[in-house]
């Protein structure tokens, strides 16, 4: 039997890598459910998430209301549902506005080399001396609390990693001999970096991508829980939160319900970029 088939072909070792991570289907089934209660929020929940019911603050959970009420009366699950769209759409965005920026930069710098890739290291190194959090809540200061502004803020102020992760791939693979034969070929540069070079370099992007939209969602739902995320009455976990935090000595189920959320969300999105990356490291692939 040869190397190569021995090794197995990509399908074969997809498969294979599955079989023996069994926390990889448990992250990937717990991220598309909460992906479909997001999606059909609007069938799933009971009830309409901002809709008061005076006869029943702070109910426990009970058969009409599964996972109880607020002191308004609005029904928590109904919030929680509506949560988890806002959760994931800034994670998803926040995360697509720093892979475009980075994937950018990095590409260049990894490839144009010299000058240019000497201004992006140490543009990247300025924005990696101030805190990431820090650096979010002295923006959101200036700016209105809203969710367009937060997905902005978060993508703006998180590309750093991911472009020194396609700079490094882009400085391996500009010399590999497919790279070379274009060069020889007539290829300009922008045909060279994204039809050969950017596919190329994308598996640890995407495994980035995974672990930046569990980030993104922690730092949301932080903000919000400080009061400076997503404005009230719009539900998102952070500001659930918030309001259980007053009346948790009365009502458990208002902080302990969105706290899991975030936990087993955040922790899904781990577990499913942890797989990836054992898939696409090449001392896993035997």
């Amino acid at each position: 039997m040869s190397a190569a088939a021995g090794y197995g072909s990509p399908a074969r070792r997809f498969l294979r890598h599955l079989r023996r991570n069994p926390l990889f289907w448990a992250g990937l089934a717990v991220v598309v459910c909460v992906a479909l209660a997001a999606i059909f929020a609007p069938f799933f929940a009971p009830y309409d998430p901002n809709l008061r019911h005076s006869g029943f603050k702070l109910s426990p959970p009970s058969e009409l209301f599964p996972l109880g009420t607020d002191s308004l009366g609005r029904d928590v699950l109904s919030r929680l549902l509506f949560g988890a769209r806002v959760s994931l759409w800034v994670g998803f965005v926040a995360v697509g506005i720093s892979i475009a920026i980075g994937v950018s930069l990095g590409l260049m710098a990894g490839f144009f080399r010299g000058w240019v890739d000497e201004l992006v290291l140490r543009f990247v190194d300025v924005m990696l001396c101030f805190p990431s959090f820090f650096l979010i809540l002295a923006v959101v200061a200036f700016l209105d609390a809203s969710m367009f502004n937060i997905m902005i803020i978060i993508g703006l102020t998180s590309w750093m990693g991911v472009a020194r992760l396609v700079r490094a791939e882009t400085l391996s693979l500009r010399e590999r001999e497919f790279v070379a034969a274009s060069r020889l070929a007539g290829a300009v540069a922008g045909r060279i970096l994204f039809l050969h070079i950017l596919p190329n370099a994308l598996a640890p992007v995407l495994v980035y991508a995974t672990l930046g939209v569990a980030g993104a969602i922690l730092t949301e739902s932080a903000l919000s829980f400080l009061g400076i995320g997503v404005e009230v009455p719009q539900a998102s976990w952070g500001n659930m939160l918030t309001e259980g935090r007053e009346d948790m000595s009365v009502s458990w189920w208002l902080s302990v319900f969105p706290g899991l959320a975030i936990l087993i969300t955040v922790l899904s999105y781990n577990l499913l970029g942890e797989g990836l990356r054992d898939l696409f490291d090449p001392k896993r692939q035997n």
